[in-house]
């Protein structure tokens, strides 16, 4: 029997389904990279929104820490303002023939102005820009563990957060804290502290706009008060810096200071850039709330729309901003006095 005949032939091939794979058609890897592609790009862009998204939380709980910052030491320095050390205030004027007679107020400031560096205590510049912030001058007087210590009880601050140390040398000796604002050329802005001549220092960054409106009782714009006993508590009208001035009159002008009663103040403040969820154009902010900006601030009403700054226009750069306003009542009534130490208000 022949066994070759059952064998296949050398070099024969037996082909059985299945035997080979099959690799992917150039159509097919195309439609799978253009797939991989998209999930991709879609993975992505989630991760960029939700990054995008904790910058913007992150860039809120900041302003809103620094809002708080300003907040409280405002209140707290506002509790301060007009204070006298009880042995000058039980004491008639009299008793100091050399003291000025008719000392500053506790609280006084410039309407849309810097600070200037040679002369913080009496003097703003003029500001260009349009942010149109404002200066706050607040006066006060430290208090002595007992008379001829020459120590304080340390109970009063400075606006930089320091301990008021130095001891009042007479009724019209006061700690004074300027708060204003500071632009830099970078785009940056810092709420400041001077103490005095060229010593202004950031206590916060990231505010933009810092306006200041003053609670007054019986002040009209621009005139001097009439005599008699005003309220020492509650204001009947907000006004601007400029409006307590009576030109030509500064008997007249500090007598307006020191009938404010409350101080209202109104913040714009900013994130890094690109903290904002979405970039928006030109935008329009109101420190003192939009429906308080329409009228006057003659009496009439909180703010005024002509009031540089009362409607602050911030530019595109993709900045977060929000705005803070709050009242901050001054504790310490502060009546003008005759040559005999009796009230004139």
């Amino acid at each position: 029997m022949n066994r070759r005949k059952n064998r296949p032939a050398r070099g024969a091939m037996h082909h059985t389904p299945g035997a080979f794979q099959q690799g992917m058609t150039l159509i097919e890897l195309l439609v799978a990279m253009v797939v991989s592609l998209v999930v991709v790009m879609a993975a992505v862009a989630a991760l960029t929104v939700a990054r995008r998204g904790f910058t913007t939380v992150d860039a809120a709980s900041q302003i809103r820490d620094n809002g708080r910052f300003v907040q409280d030491l405002i209140n707290r320095l506002g509790v301060q303002v007009g204070f006298q050390d009880v042995r000058y205030v039980t004491l008639p004027i009299s008793n100091e023939a050399t003291v000025d007679q008719d000392p500053p107020s506790g609280v006084f400031g410039f309407n849309n102005a810097t600070s200037s560096d040679s002369d913080p205590f009496n003097t703003g510049v003029a500001r260009t820009t349009s942010d149109g912030s404002d200066i706050l001058i607040l006066r006060y007087q430290a208090v002595e563990t007992f008379p001829g210590s020459g120590v304080t009880d340390k109970s009063m601050i400075n606006c930089d957060g320091s301990v008021v140390s130095a001891v009042p040398a007479n009724r019209a000796d006061r700690s004074v804290s300027v708060i204003y604002l500071s632009t830099s050329s970078a785009g940056g802005s810092s709420l400041m502290c001077s103490r005095g001549p060229n010593t202004g220092q950031p206590i916060v960054g990231g505010v933009e706009s810092f306006q200041v409106l003053y609670g007054v009782d019986g002040v009209t714009a621009g005139t001097a008060p009439t005599a008699g006993a005003a309220d020492p508590v509650r204001p009947d009208s907000y006004l601007r810096a400029d409006q307590l001035t009576v030109t030509g009159n500064d008997v007249a002008t500090r007598a307006n200071w020191r009938r404010v009663r409350s101080i209202r103040i109104g913040l714009v403040l900013q994130g890094p850039p690109n903290s904002a969820q979405v970039a928006e154009s030109t935008t329009d902010y109101y420190p003192f709330g939009k429906a308080k900006t329409a009228s006057g601030a003659d009496g009439s009403g909180m703010a005024s729309a002509n009031d540089v700054g009362t409607v602050y226009r911030a530019p595109n750069d993709g900045r977060l901003r929000q705005t803070l306003s709050f009242t901050v009542h001054l504790r310490n009534f502060q009546p003008t006095f005759d040559e005999r130490g009796k009230s004139t208000l």
